[in-house]
């Protein structure tokens, strides 16, 4: 992997950690009235703006788009994701805590990872074991799952949650066959038209009812969400997969759990202790692991000395 992709990764998975509190900031402005506490007009809204700013900016994407089978693909990976997938994990951050959600977050690199070594082939080395093993342990730590504070959701609401993670790793195993033949931004920008159309029709009445009861705060995260999180974010992911397996990827995913507890630290005031340093500590050592030899630098061509 090249050392932009991982410092791009690193900034992305800091602008995801964000994602959950943000969706309940943003609940606060909701209305009573509207079901499963206002989960799919969230998710129609944040998508569909995404997808506006990719309609817009579609003329200057050069890139080759999607055709036959690749198309319908994408298609799928709209409904996968953008529908199923976001519902699930909205509803599910929703009926649970934000600690509950750090918590289970740890398990998306490895469905990701499983599914990329099923589907894809993808070997995963003793090295990225250990990493994964580490950034698991390092969740735990974090979130001191061992207190007698810490409340851990139903078992209804956790698989809700973890179900999300499926449609998150189908959509990175069906997409890198075809980014690596099409233009990545242009597959992101088909596959969320599919979903945010999708959305509409299940969702336009409450979507516009919740549009309406929005603060400008609350839009304000709201186009955060869609222009940096999802249309960056997903763009540059393809992007990143496109040459570089799945699992070294999904690896990255750990570090949201350390950018969260630094973003709550400095955002809502929430009290540090010993367990974020040293969770902290065993996610970065299992990426220092995981990503030990993977790294490549490119050669930098020298110039031959002139003649003396």
């Amino acid at each position: 992997m090249k050392p932009g992709y991982l410092i791009l990764l690193l900034v992305m998975n800091f602008c995801w950690a964000g994602v959950y509190s943000a969706y309940k900031v943003i609940a606060r402005d909701l209305p009573d009235s509207v079901p499963y506490g206002g989960t799919g007009a969230l998710v129609t809204l944040r998508f569909g703006l995404a997808g506006i700013c990719l309609a817009i900016a579609w003329p200057w994407l050069r890139g080759a788009a999607p055709r036959g089978r690749n198309l319908a693909v994408t298609c799928l990976m709209g409904l996968l994701l953008f529908v199923l997938g976001q519902r699930l994990q909205v509803y599910g951050n929703h009926l649970g805590t934000a600690g509950n959600s750090s918590v289970l977050m740890g398990l998306e690199p490895l469905i990701t990872s499983v599914a990329a070594a099923l589907f894809l082939r993808e070997l995963i080395g003793p090295r990225r074991l250990g990493g994964f093993a580490l950034g698991l342990l390092g969740i735990g730590l974090l979130n001191g799952v061992w207190r007698s504070d810490f409340h851990w959701t139903s078992l209804g609401a956790s698989l809700i949650f973890i179900s999300s993670f499926i449609c998150e790793a189908a959509y990175s195993v069906l997409g890198k066959p075809v980014v690596q033949k099409t233009d990545a931004f242009k597959v992101l920008a088909i596959s969320l038209f599919v979903g945010v159309g999708c959305n509409l029709f299940i969702d336009g009445g409450d979507t516009l009812r919740v549009a309406q009861a929005l603060s400008l705060r609350a839009w304000l995260i709201l186009v955060f969400l869609a222009v940096v999180c999802t249309v960056m974010g997903y763009g540059f992911w393809f992007i990143v997969i496109r040459d570089c397996p799945v699992n070294l990827a999904a690896l990255t995913v750990f570090t949201q759990a350390v950018f969260g507890v630094l973003i709550a630290a400095v955002w809502v005031r929430e009290p540090l202790h010993w367990g974020h340093l040293l969770g902290s500590t065993a996610i970065v050592t299992g990426l220092a692991l995981g990503f030990s030899r993977q790294i490549r630098i490119p050669p930098v061509a020298q110039n031959a000395p002139p003649d003396r």
